[in-house]
């Protein structure tokens, strides 16, 4: 039995009828850039998030670059955000010339310390960027709060991750100041390409979003301010379209399977990054923590399990970051690196296929 990592093949057999409908309709009318899907999509997740403003781009990394110029970060600011995340969180930050500042992450969910959030608040800070890791929103209403009692810092949720999952009965995304998300295809929302989101109930960030996506274009050739081209295709926002129906069936369904690899790997004795099958987390990935971590991948590959690793480096001690943090100042992301391990998580990952994958751990 091969067991994919994440399975878009069983996936697209369900669908596949549908998504062929939306890609001969773009076919059809031609209108490969701003086509009417994208205006619709917008719709359709601006509904689904219950906040105002929808804006697409053209992947999560410019979501996050449009929505910190739409802030007006520049260079010689502070961001606060977390070392334990992909590489775009910081990225986009220091492409602007700012600088990220790094805040450790809790042991249980690996998502930032809100405890040690307002140590690192400077008259510099201009924007705190958590991320929403592995599917699960990290403590917006305690980030919110602080960012409120320090002048009302602005607010940017990573939420790459995390599209469908709630937070005290309201959706990632609409968390705070801005959410941004991505529509990669291993995310839980995926197009066939690349594809992201910004979401803000702030009318005039949502104009200075939509600017910047086309080149700080307000008409025709008429350009307000700088900006890039961050344009989701139309045939993209048509895949996703096609998605729609069966999301929440899938969110569901990732429910399920992160609650039977909870109960299992508890019985077994292991570590695993806390998350709750109640909605909380949409089971993005899930993952495990071993200090025998390479002989944990060998023998599950042995058996033809994939798995991956989010992440092996933290941001803050890659090379072209790690002058931004002095040597162990963040000592939970460090060890984090060192022992995370993702297992197979899809909402078609059948029964068969997960037994399989805890029989693997039991013996290893």
């Amino acid at each position: 039995m091969t067991i994919p990592f994440i399975d878009l093949q069983s996936q697209f057999q369900e669908i596949g009828s549908d998504v062929r409908s939306r890609i001969e309709a773009v076919l059809s009318h031609g209108r490969y850039i701003m086509g009417p899907e994208v205006a619709e999509l917008e719709e359709r997740l601006a509904e689904f998030t219950e906040v105002p403003n929808c804006i697409s781009v053209s992947s999560g990394t410019d979501a996050l670059l449009i929505s910190l110029m739409a802030l007006g970060i520049q260079s010689g600011d502070e961001v606060i955000t977390t070392p334990f995340t992909f590489i775009a969180t910081a990225e986009v930050i220091a492409l602007l010339g700012a600088r990220p500042v790094f805040v450790d992450v809790e042991a249980d969910t690996a998502n930032i310390d809100v405890s040690a959030l307002a140590g690192k608040i400077t008259e510099r800070t201009k924007a705190i960027m958590p991320v929403s890791l592995y599917g699960q929103p990290a403590d917006m209403d305690a980030i919110n709060e602080i960012a409120a009692a320090h002048g009302g810092i602005p607010v940017i949720e990573d939420a790459a991750q995390s599209f469908g999952a709630l937070y005290r009965g309201k959706k990632s995304c609409g968390l705070s100041t801005i959410g941004c998300t991505s529509f990669f295809p291993s995310k839980p929302l995926g197009c066939y390409g690349d594809g992201g989101a910004i979401f803000t109930a702030d009318d005039a960030l949502a104009e200075a979003c939509r600017e910047i996506r086309v080149h700080g274009q307000q008409k025709r050739y008429f350009h307000t301010r700088v900006g890039i081209g961050g344009r989701m295709d139309t045939m993209q926002c048509a895949i996703v379209l096609a998605k729609l129906p069966t999301f929440e069936w899938e969110v569901e369904r990732r429910a399920e399977i992160g609650a039977k690899y909870n109960d299992k790997i508890d019985e077994m004795g292991l570590e695993r990054i806390r998350q709750k099958s109640d909605r909380t987390s949409v089971f993005a990935q899930y993952t495990i923590l071993s200090e025998r971590r390479d002989l944990l991948v060998d023998r599950l590959q042995h058996d033809g399990i994939p798995t991956a690793i989010h992440y092996p480096v933290p941001v803050n001690e890659q090379p072209a970051y790690k002058d931004l943090c002095c040597e162990g100042c963040t000592p939970v992301a460090s060890r984090l690196s060192a022992q995370v391990l993702s297992l197979p998580m899809s909402p078609y990952l059948t029964d068969e296929a997960q037994a399989k994958i805890l029989g693997a751990l039991a013996l290893a």
